[in-house]
């Protein structure tokens, strides 16, 4: 008999783990590498170098650089930051964790990794929980989700379900990728105008599916395949996405991946997954961190705070405010097809 292996105790119990949340206030202590797995936040009244020690740094200051956030009161926000830590551990760890490792991945890479985290997070307590008390909804399909209008090197892509707030369900994925399919293959095609019809570009993804897909495992081989997101960095240089209304969740995640982002002045951009137990899973933590920062997109997701237009030009998120006719523009196009 080999003696050399360990004795299995009946009574084990785990070892208890560190808190998820750490704060520290940079005016009183010295910035030392904070260690282990937490979601690792920092206060200051003036910004200063932290060398990426932190997941998100909050700061009295107005308009402070990036990675810096804003905020009148930043102990305040970094308690409620502190609650939703609290609240939803597993997806916020998981979403720092995820957005630590996108510098040292590939582009295609950072959206299987985050594929990954989601479809863990699906199977998740705090996702069943969240589905459990959300209201029952009735899908409200589009025979057309998207539609396509080629004008000589110009294809213009409208998502097309203003019902829902062209809210992004599996069709109109499929017909995303399809278009997209078109713009990376046709070198004829020079420029990619995405659009959304109605009062909002995207809310979202569709509620109405939410839990639908029982098996995490081939939800993530799905995503991976059929993703509207891999197609956008193939092609972001001829993308402009024209963002108006709401852009939540996919709506903002997407089209962050476009060469060029305009807003019009009542756009208001949004990241609610936390609050559902789950984290950004349209490529929001690949697209986002490219143009605001890996901090920046953590305060947004772990908050589920509103920015608005101007907020978001300042951060980088988008280029330019459209206050010109670029909406019913987009609106005479879907009637002409």
């Amino acid at each position: 008999m080999n003696t050399l292996l360990p004795t299995v105790r009946q009574d084990y119990t785990p070892l208890p783990m560190e808190p998820p949340f750490l704060l520290v206030d940079l005016d009183r202590a010295a910035p030392a590498t904070p260690g282990g797995q937490r979601v690792r936040v920092a206060v200051a009244a003036e910004p200063r170098p932290v060398d990426g020690e932190f997941d998100v740094l909050i700061t009295a200051a107005p308009d402070p650089p990036r990675p810096w956030v804003p905020s009148a009161d930043p102990y305040t926000t970094a308690h409620q930051l502190q609650e939703t830590v609290t609240r939803r551990p597993d997806a916020c760890l998981a979403l720092v964790q995820v957005l630590r490792l996108g510098p040292a991945l590939a582009p295609s890479d950072r959206l299987i990794v985050e594929s990954l985290a989601y479809s863990a997070l699906q199977a998740g307590a705090a996702f069943r929980a969240w589905l459990a008390s959300a209201p029952a909804r009735a899908p409200r399909p589009a025979a057309r989700p998207v539609r396509l209008r080629r004008d000589g090197a110009r294809l213009t892509v409208t998502l097309d379900r203003p019902w829902v707030r062209n809210a992004f369900d599996a069709a109109t994925r499929d017909a995303l990728c399809e278009a997209l399919e078109v713009a990376v293959a046709d070198p004829t095609i020079a420029r990619v105008d995405l659009y959304g019809s109605g009062p909002d570009f995207c809310s979202g993804g569709d509620l109405a599916e939410f839990g639908t897909a029982r098996d995490p495992a081939a939800a993530h081989r799905v995503r991976v395949h059929r993703s509207p997101a891999a197609l956008l960095q193939d092609c972001a240089a001829k993308v402009t996405a024209h963002l108006h209304g709401a852009c939540v969740g996919a709506g903002i995640e997407l089209a962050a991946f476009a060469g060029r982002v305009t807003a019009a002045p009542d756009t208001v951009i949004r990241l609610p997954e936390i609050g559902m137990g789950l984290i950004p899973g349209a490529g929001g933590t690949a697209s986002l961190p490219v143009r605001i920062g890996r901090e920046r997109t953590a305060y947004l997701a772990l908050t589920g705070a509103p920015l608005t237009a101007l907020e978001a030009q300042r951060w980088g998120l988008v280029d330019e405010i459209d206050a010109g006719p670029g909406r019913p523009r987009a609106a005479r196009i879907d009637a002409g097809d």
